[in-house]
Parts: structure tokens; sequence; C-alpha cells
């Protein structure tokens, strides 16, 4: 599903970004559902940033990739975080891309996320390259069938920050 966000393209980074686990729902610019079996996962995009707000039986978690002025530091490449009797798992990686290889992968992405029943894609008026993409895989071989990928795309500084979460039991998480 693609959402085009109202809000113009707001020059940020990568390096803007941080990690934080269980904080309450944000301002959304754009929101998509999916329902798992004993999951339901909302993909919010938040301009540049993203968060997704799982309820699993009951207990509702989120995790927030966002330029959060109160949480200072670089975004992890890898943590995790206590879901109940779960375990979420988070990487992330960001690479420099030249433009025309930025803008390849962007249209690869846009194209995939807009056919995609588990996806949002956002784009912003102006800036045809700065996405912000989610999708749920419900095919996480781990625990519940709950994982999700998303792409942050900074066109001005030809950054593409990709991260990866799933959930899993506590005991196939590392000690």
């Amino acid at each position: 599903m693609r959402v085009l966000i109202a809000a113009p393209f707001v020059d940020s980074r990568a390096a803007d970004l941080s990690l934080a686990f269980d904080l309450d729902r944000l301002p959304a610019l754009g929101t998509h559902r999916v329902e798992l079996p004993g999951a339901s996962v909302e993909l919010r995009v938040l301009g540049a940033s993203h968060q997704v707000v799982l309820d699993i039986d009951g207990l509702e978690w989120s995790e927030t990739v966002a330029c959060l002025p109160d949480r200072a530091g670089a975004l992890p490449t890898r943590e995790q975080s206590r879901v109940g009797d779960l375990v979420s798992r988070f990487s992330a990686r960001c690479i420099r891309l030249p433009p025309a290889e930025l803008a390849a992968r962007i249209r690869a992405l846009r194209r995939h996320g807009e056919g995609h029943p588990h996806a949002l894609v956002g784009t912003f008026p102006g800036s045809p390259l700065a996405v912000t993409a989610m999708v749920v895989d419900p095919a996480v071989p781990l625990g519940p069938p709950v994982g999700w990928w998303s792409w942050h795309a900074y066109p001005q500084t030809g950054e593409l920050v990709t991260t990866r979460s799933v959930l899993v039991s506590q005991d196939s998480a590392p000690r």
C-alpha cells in the first residue's frame, strides 16, 4: 500500500535516527494495519522515520526508529528488547549509494510495496526518492510469526537505512 504524505520532505540524515522500544503512539502521517494469526501489526510512517505497534494476545509494544530529540546517540546496529515472554531482535544498516543506484533501489522498493498487502510505503511531495517503507514478513520461522523490514531513504545524503526486526521465543534468543 502506498500513501502520499501531505507534509513536505524535510532534510534529515541517517545519523539523526535513534531507536526506542515501547513508546506510546506518535503522530503518524500514514498507517496500515496487518492482521496475522495471534498478532496485529500497525505500520506507522512518522516522516523520515517509522513506528511499528504490535498487539500480541492483548500485549501492546512498539518499536520506533526516528529522530527523537530526547534520545541521543546513533541508531544501533543490533539491539534486543523483551516483549512479554518474547524477545525482539533488531538490526540496522546504513549504506551510501551513488545517485543512480539509490534511485534504482527506491523505484524497486516503491514497486514492491505498492502491491504488497503487508506493506506501507510513504512518499513525499517534491522528492520522489524520499521514501519511508515497511513490510511485515509473516513467514518468520521462530516464535510467533511476526517480523518486519523498514527502509529510510535520504536522497540529499545518498543514504539508505535498512532495519530488520523479528520476535522470537526467549529460548531461541542469545543470553
